[in-house]
């Protein structure tokens, strides 16, 4: 039982994207227009180069981000300003997940490859202000991605967390792998399951998940 795999857990860890909220919001939607629009204004490419640079980046260096910095030395953080001013007017307020969140026993944290200021804004959208205990963004590990293992080195470092006592929630199952490693409880929140040895679990609703858990 859910609940049984987790009675060790004293911090719980939650990716933000398609994670604290469903992928029908399609945020990224979103992000990955402004994402294309500012690769082709700052390398000067077409519309359908840039985007593929873009996806290119994302799979082989884990975000976009770390691929213009790695191959092109861009400041990152005009980057994560730009890219995540989007309109979350239709996000609705979730009080049971937010409940939920709360009565989980121990330390609740966010960690992104979003930056901090968009995490808080999506959280508020949410209805999820002030549930959790810290917040971080990509900034806080150096512009260093998930899925490397030094930015959970980092975050987790920072936070001061027990890799064994703590469980991690997270739609991307190639950003499970280094936790799983590292010894985390592993929940993969995404519509479809994969199977793979670093995933403990699926679900396909958080919410009804940590009700289990709780």
């Amino acid at each position: 039982m859910p609940k049984d795999a987790f009675s060790h857990v004293t911090t719980w860890v939650f990716d933000l994207d398609n994670t604290l909220y469903h992928p029908s919001a399609r945020l990224f939607d979103q992000i990955e227009v402004r994402m294309t629009d500012w690769v082709m204004r700052t390398l000067g490419l077409g519309q359908a180069e840039a985007d593929q640079l873009r996806k290119d980046y994302w799979h082989n260096h884990g975000t976009t981000l770390a691929g213009l910095m790695r191959e092109h030395d861009v400041d990152p953080l005009p980057y994560l300003t730009e890219v995540h001013e989007i309109d979350l007017s239709h996000m609705e307020r979730d009080p049971v997940l937010a409940d939920r969140i709360t009565a989980l026993p121990g330390r609740k944290i966010v960690y992104t490859n979003g930056s901090g200021p968009y995490a808080e804004r999506v959280l508020e959208s949410r209805g999820l202000a002030g549930r959790f205990d810290a917040i971080y963004g990509i900034e806080h590990a150096g512009f260093r991605p998930k899925p490397d293992r030094d930015a959970y080195d980092v975050i987790f470092g920072t936070d001061g967390l027990d890799p064994s006592c703590a469980a991690m929630f997270e739609d991307d199952p190639r950003n499970l792998a280094q936790p799983h490693a590292m010894g985390l409880r592993c929940v993969h929140v995404a519509e479809a399951p994969v199977t793979a040895p670093h995933v403990h679990f699926h679900t396909d609703d958080l919410s009804g998940f940590l009700a289990r858990v709780i």
